[in-house]
């Protein structure tokens, strides 16, 4: 059984990791938010990244529409912005470390073959047998070794995952050529020392076989707060998927408002129509992250802002 090492102790870095896969919705913006007031609370620095890894999902134009959102409310970031898409060579890097350690091995399993499995755990079909590595062809999946990751997550507590019997050998390079999200990630947020990651709920479940590629590529383990997310009427998480509206940002003192309101840190009376400024100033000012502890998914109440 092995437990996450987290990083030294260094100022803190954390990051915003938007998919532009369209403009930013309420929840993003929830997150993005939170994100923002934990590093500046801290008097740390704040990146935005563009995770654009996977083309088909990446749309034209939506980067850019998400920086103007992220600007219009003063969530302003520290360096310059990283785009995915141009960091192919750095991200082979680590494949190349995986393989030489005869971590990774090739998969020619399709949606199809693997639709019947119990809760999506990976049963390791190609796991002996003797394919060779094709890009465009096949997949490359990381051994997730028999063990038990380990993590004290800042709002979920204590978490763990047996890799093997809950998740399986996961893809790190998928057979249309692209890295694999997780691989992505860590190799970024390592690079760009990110002290602390910080994103929704909905996102734990990949944090254990983050720890193990950290864990695998030599790489430091940052710590994690995975925040509640907010939810429809439905209870689904709001998303592109489940056809969320862009968030309107033309209003930003008020918007800044709603969602500290989501986020238990409800402006005092007589802020609501202060400027967007003095609001994320006095937020930064009274942000606790602990007020998020035991809270569940938040149901969305569509904002009503006036004119």
């Amino acid at each position: 059984m092995q437990n996450s090492t987290p990083v030294s102790r260094r100022p803190y870095r954390g990051r915003f990791a938007p998919s532009p896969s369209g403009p930013l919705h309420l929840g993003s913006l929830f997150t993005a938010l939170a994100s923002f007031l934990e590093a500046r609370s801290q008097g740390g620095e704040w990146l935005v990244r563009i995770d654009d890894i996977d083309p088909y999902r990446t749309r034209t134009g939506a980067a850019d529409r998400i920086l103007f959102s992220l600007e219009s409310l003063g969530l302003t970031w520290d360096g310059p912005v990283i785009y995915q898409s141009q960091r192919s060579d750095f991200y082979k890097t680590g494949l190349d470390s995986l393989q030489a350690q005869g971590l990774i091995y090739a998969c020619d399993c399709s949606r199809r073959e693997l639709a019947g499995e119990e809760a999506g755990v990976y049963p390791g079909f190609c796991r002996h047998k003797p394919l060779r590595p094709q890009p465009g062809q096949l997949a490359l999946r990381l051994l997730a070794g028999d063990m038990t990751i380990r993590f004290e997550d800042r709002v979920q507590g204590r978490v763990e995952q047996h890799l093997l019997q809950e998740v399986g050998d996961f893809i790190v390079y998928r057979r249309d050529g692209a890295f694999a999200y997780h691989l992505a990630t860590v190799m970024d947020d390592a690079d760009q020392g990110i002290t602390e990651v910080l994103r929704g709920q909905d996102l734990l479940d990949s944090t254990p076989r983050q720890i193990h590629l950290q864990q695998r590529l030599n790489l430091p383990t940052p710590g994690y707060a995975h925040i509640p997310v907010l939810v429809n009427a439905d209870g689904k998480k709001l998303s592109k998927c489940t056809l969320a509206p862009a968030a309107e940002t033309r209003q930003p003192s008020q918007l800044l408002g709603y969602l500290l309101q989501r986020l238990e840190q409800p402006l005092p009376a007589g802020m609501a129509s202060a400027p967007a400024g003095e609001i994320l100033d006095w937020a930064t000012r009274h942000w606790q992250l602990s007020r998020l502890c035991g809270v569940g998914p938040i149901t969305l109440v569509p904002p009503t802002f006036s004119p």
